[in-house]
């Protein structure tokens, strides 16, 4: 049996909460520690409630202004480097410093409450310890724990690598493709659902609906979304549910009452996350951009490609071919299930635990 702590901000799109069931449901011990509870509600394990860090508007936005107006750089450029290091002003990193000292007693306690140095492998989210200088993260590799570092996006290419961690990382994973070709030691794993909570739709219904979320417009494609789907409305009768920074027990509603479901149409980030996998679980067809790299490396995907300049095309399409919709329907649960369910995830994931000598 084996005894698994994942440290991570938060429970972004609960993610955690898949892991830990995948990991008791093999028989082993896994708890999650988070920074700060998740915008979306997701459930929590240990949460530290870390003062002066939040997914919430008070602290994004000034830390978007700080980067535009400070770092006289664009938040969302992705860094150059192989991988991108964390490297930020020295002002930055004494900030950093200074709310470490904050957060160091409630760390402390919350190490000797629920024995977090008692644990066998160690996955930090986002490649980030408690403190940059991933003082817990050596301690625990001086003891002959594994550390795993996973990445989801934004860490690597906006923030970049944290030099510390990577040196002490023994195993790097990621479920965005793009990061595998900005790090050297990056390897994928499909990201965990739990596709069978979810009863599919066989069938689409009256009107055709059509559904977007978004907490970021901008990376999302979403005023093109929004202006294409408002068009087909007028022009097709279809009804379009436009979902903005909602709760995610609100979100998985009004999705269950879509039959098509668009993800993103940019080229900000490649392919597809957790709103497609809810999607595609509830058995919706699901439009997303796919660049030809990520199109070649999932060939059987169910998604249909779109980008900014054929949105449109692609959903008259759909729209206008409803007999062809059930078997896309039923293709996309199928897919979802075989490639994205937490219990076939976690088998590839302990491969890649014995590829580092970890012992069941």
């Amino acid at each position: 049996m084996l005894k698994i702590l994942y440290i991570s901000p938060e429970n972004t799109v609960g993610t955690l909460t898949y892991w830990k069931r995948a990991h008791e449901l093999n028989g082993n011990v896994c708890r999650y520690v988070t920074w700060y509870r998740s915008f979306g509600g997701y459930p929590e394990d240990i949460c530290l409630n870390l003062p002066l860090i939040a997914a919430q508007p008070w602290f994004i936005k000034p830390r978007l202004a700080f980067i535009r107006h400070i770092d006289r750089r664009d938040p969302y450029a992705a860094l150059p480097g192989y991988p991108p290091y964390w490297n930020p002003p020295n002002w930055q990193k004494k900030l950093f410093r200074m709310r470490e000292i904050l957060w160091q007693p409630i760390i402390d306690r919350a190490i000797r409450e629920y024995g977090l140095e008692d644990f066998d492998v160690y996955h930090f989210e986002w490649g980030a310890d408690f403190y940059r200088d991933a003082r817990f993260a050596k301690k625990m590799k001086a003891r002959g724990k594994k550390i795993i570092c996973s990445y989801h996006g934004q860490d690597m290419r906006n923030r970049g690598v944290i030099p510390e961690m990577d040196k002490i990382s023994d195993l790097d994973l990621t479920s965005e493709l793009d990061l595998t070709f900005r790090h050297p030691n990056l390897k994928y794993l499909f990201l965990p659902y739990d596709v069978l909570a979810f009863q599919p739709k066989n069938t689409p219904g009256k009107p055709l609906t059509i559904c977007h979320a978004t907490t970021n417009r901008r990376i999302k494609g979403s005023d093109e979304i929004i202006r294409v789907c408002e068009e087909l409305e007028q022009s097709h009768g279809i009804r379009f549910i436009f979902i903005e920074n909602q709760p995610h027990s609100e979100v998985i509603e009004l999705k269950k009452q879509a039959d098509i479901y668009i993800d993103q149409i940019t080229d900000h980030a490649w392919g597809y996350g957790m709103n497609s996998l809810e999607a595609l679980s509830l058995g919706l067809v699901c439009v997303t951009y796919l660049n030809p790299t990520y199109e070649n490396f999932i060939p059987d995907h169910p998604f249909v490609n779109a980008g900014i300049s054929n949105l449109k095309e692609k959903l008259l399409e759909l729209i206008e071919n409803p007999a062809n919709l059930p078997a896309r329907m039923a293709a996309s649960r199928e897919w979802v299930e075989r490639r994205h369910d937490y219990r076939n995830v976690v088998k590839e994931l302990y491969r890649y635990y014995e590829s580092i000598g970890v012992r069941f």
